[in-house]
């Protein structure tokens, strides 16, 4: 699987070691930063992984900041993206059987790193279950159409 991974400083370390696990189980990964601790602007490397997965270059992709609030925040605003705040493993699961999640958020502040690899490891292995989910994605699909049309007309409904 081609992976996206991206991270502001307070998920530097945190990226490391999951890029070595995502390495590990064999997927590929495109980094798109940060590349240092020092402080920078999430929504950047947000934006980068976000684009890559709502344009079909890559699979999955995997944001970690601080909390990970702002990194969601950022995702979901791209077209096809379902970006998915995970900090434990019930969420992580759930994230993909049912919302056929295709972005995972971490907090790396908020949770340690075994823990994290553990969240990417059952992230990626866990199917979309479909059936009555798939209904649900479709409305979610509607309402993204809506709020895309309404944006190109300038006008709020």
């Amino acid at each position: 699987m081609l992976v996206a991974i991206g991270s502001d400083h307070a998920g530097f370390e945190m990226k490391q070691d999951i890029l070595n696990l995502l390495k590990e189980l064999g997927h590929e990964c495109v980094d798109f930063g940060t590349d240092t601790p020092q402080s920078v602007d999430y929504p950047d490397f947000g934006e980068k992984v976000s684009s890559a997965v709502s344009c079909g270059k890559v699979e999955r992709g995997i944001l970690i900041c601080g909390t990970g609030i702002g990194m969601s925040i950022v995702a979901n605003k791209f077209p096809n993206v379902r970006a998915a705040l995970c900090n434990e493993l019930f969420s992580a699961r759930m994230s993909r059987m049912h919302n056929d999640a295709n972005i995972l958020v971490v907090g790396g502040r908020i949770i340690g790193r075994d823990l994290a690899k553990a969240i990417v490891h059952t992230w990626l292995t866990t199917p979309f279950e479909s059936g009555r989910h798939l209904s649900r994605l479709r409305k979610i699909s509607i309402i993204e159409q809506k709020v895309l049309k309404n944006k190109s007309e300038k006008t709020c409904s």
